[in-house]
């Protein structure tokens, strides 16, 4: 049975006719985790916010040359790597990379736990090694991790994230020494490392200030743990009918199931499209 999109959490004004720009997470809320493709009607849907006049923006852990193309679909800004990257076509709206030393230390710290890590520039993601769950957090979004005979050069770069396979009680250990970056995390066996000061939540206020636009005429769609910043900083955040019970609790709204185009029912039912 479907979720009901309409469900609310949080009493808030409901003042879709004000929406002027939209942020969506990638995995499991426009791509389902499951089948790795995006639906033709959330294709129809992005399309339909454009012709509303509603700017639509890419909110993700990507990289941003693993952003997938969406066929018939202009983006207005993309916020890569957790919004540590943040730009448009033509410009850089925020960047924000971890510190140099904070990099060699958690890739040193995460040497000792014996976990390889995949290390992301602005043009480059590639890693010093694989293992299982690394290689499977790459392939949720079906992609594969390469092993880099210049990771020294490359750790040296402008650094924006840090990818590894890692569980909850390893997280101490991994940022033993580290001041000026996080964890954040999606999915259960993996994380990703961002600057500290870092989230998309950030990256929709540097975007929204880019746009001269004020939250209240935000709305964000997203189903992890990564996107609750995110959701907190617009003016109505919608977690997916997917989304983990900590989302859920949080936001102000929840849609359906990616699966069951829930962002269009929801989209649909307060005259966004």
């Amino acid at each position: 049975m479907s979720l009901d999109c309409t469900k609310v959490h949080n009493t808030k004004t409901d003042a879709k006719k004000d929406i002027k720009i939209a942020f969506f997470d990638i995995d499991g809320t426009l791509i389902d985790i499951g089948t790795k493709v995006v639906s033709r009607r959330m294709l129809d849907t992005l399309i339909s916010l454009k012709k509303n006049g509603i700017k639509i923006c890419i909110a993700t852990g990507r990289a941003p040359d693993r952003i997938p193309h969406f066929d018939g679909v202009e983006f207005d800004a993309f916020l890569a790597f957790n919004a540590s990257y943040c730009f448009t076509g033509k410009e850089i709206i925020f960047s924000n990379p971890i510190p140099s030393d904070d990099v060699k230390r958690i890739i040193q710290n995460a040497s000792e736990l014996g976990r390889p890590v995949s290390v992301a520039t602005a043009k480059r993601s590639a890693a010093n090694g694989r293992d299982q769950d690394l290689i499977d957090y790459y392939a949720i979004s079906k992609q594969t991790v390469e092993v880099a005979d210049d990771f020294d050069i490359l750790m040296g770069d402008t650094v924006y994230q840090l990818m590894l396979g890692s569980r909850e009680e390893e997280y101490g250990q991994l940022l033993k020494g580290v001041t000026g970056a996080k964890i954040t995390s999606w999915w259960p066996r993996a994380v990703d490392v961002i600057p500290a000061d870092g989230s998309k939540g950030v990256g929709v206020e540097k975007v929204l200030e880019y746009f001269h636009l004020n939250k209240e005429n935000a709305i964000a769609f997203g189903d992890g743990t990564n996107d609750i910043e995110m959701l907190a900083t617009v003016g109505t955040g919608i977690a997916m009918g997917n989304a983990t019970e900590d989302v859920k609790e949080m936001a102000d709204d929840i849609c359906g199931d990616v699966a069951e185009d829930g962002i269009y029912h929801y989209c649909k039912a307060h005259g966004l499209i």
